[in-house]
């Protein structure tokens, strides 16, 4: 069992067929997901890669089944496709696309909410991979390794190291898990905790935080309460300097809540075992493991 996606995954790809788009599509495709329909307004009739392609996320769902979308689409026009693809009753949308202004995803929200069938992964994520069974983002396939460890990440960056540390220690993931950097994700922490933690196939989690927010004090919240499988915690930004972001719009301090001190803080009081390093990420688990 995999949380998210898996070999049943349909995937509608909203704006494939700019470069970017293209190149992550053929790569999911290469891993065995089932890309079943692509969306353009204007490029109905044609085809990429074999794909064929719709005016409209309504009528690829319809002619196609896709019961997941992957959106590449520019910033300014990025917010009206989650609600496209929403309003088309997807169970899963992955919105890849950086620098949609927070403005734009307030209305998303508040749209959402209105749809409890569907869930947004994203924006600005790296997407999902299920060792085996389905890719749907940027995550590199080279990596990844079949296993019961879940893995998820706010850094894209970090989530392919922490996996390729597991991997080359012989341990495998269930599913992995980029949940995005931007201040309003449409998916937290403790959502995903939640998914591993009733997943009879998740062992353990890797959970990778990063300064700014408060994410990580709810997800700590989360596995002090309800979680009974260990964690092995990072966090990111420990020596950023104050008010400054590190990479992520999400990620800049504005309260004492978004340290990375505090964050550690309450990870650890929770049962989390922190990782001293991102080069320790992979042995912290281990460790956890052999105990």
């Amino acid at each position: 069992m995999s949380i998210l996606i898996d070999k049943n995954t349909r995937l509608v790809g909203q704006g494939i067929t700019g470069k970017g788009g293209s190149f992550h599509i053929e790569r999911c495709m290469k891993y065995g997901t089932k890309v079943v329909a692509g969306v353009t307004p204007g490029k109905e009739g044609t085809e990429l890669l074999g794909i064929p392609i719709f005016n409209s996320i309504a009528r690829a769902v319809k002619e196609t089944g896709a019961n997941c979308s992957i959106i590449f689409v520019p910033p300014p026009y990025a917010a009206d496709a989650i609600m496209e693809a929403a309003e088309a009753d997807l169970p899963l949308i992955v919105c890849i696309t950086e620098g949609i202004p927070v403005t734009d995803m307030l209305p998303v929200h508040s749209f959402l909410r209105g749809r409890p069938g569907t869930r947004l992964l994203g924006p600005n994520c790296p997407g999902a991979l299920s060792p085996g069974q389905a890719k749907v983002g940027l995550m590199s396939a080279d990596v990844v390794s079949p296993g019961r460890i879940g893995v998820v990440s706010r850094s894209g960056t970090l989530t392919y190291e922490a996996v390729l540390q597991l991997t080359r220690l012989g341990i495998g993931q269930s599913t992995c898990v980029g949940i995005g950097g931007d201040p309003l994700p449409g998916t937290n922490f403790v959502d995903v905790l939640r998914m591993f933690e009733a997943d009879p196939d998740t062992d353990a989690v890797v959970m990778i935080g990063e300064i700014g927010g408060g994410m990580e004090q709810e997800a700590a919240e989360y596995i002090r309460q309800s979680m009974n499988k260990p964690v092995v915690a990072f966090i990111a930004g420990s020596m950023a300097p104050p008010g400054k972001r590190m990479g992520h719009a999400g990620a800049i301090v504005t309260g004492a809540s978004g340290r990375a001190q505090d964050k550690i803080a309450a990870l650890k009081a929770a049962g989390a075992t922190i990782a001293p390093s991102p080069a320790e990420i992979g042995i912290t688990m281990k460790k956890v493991l052999g105990k």
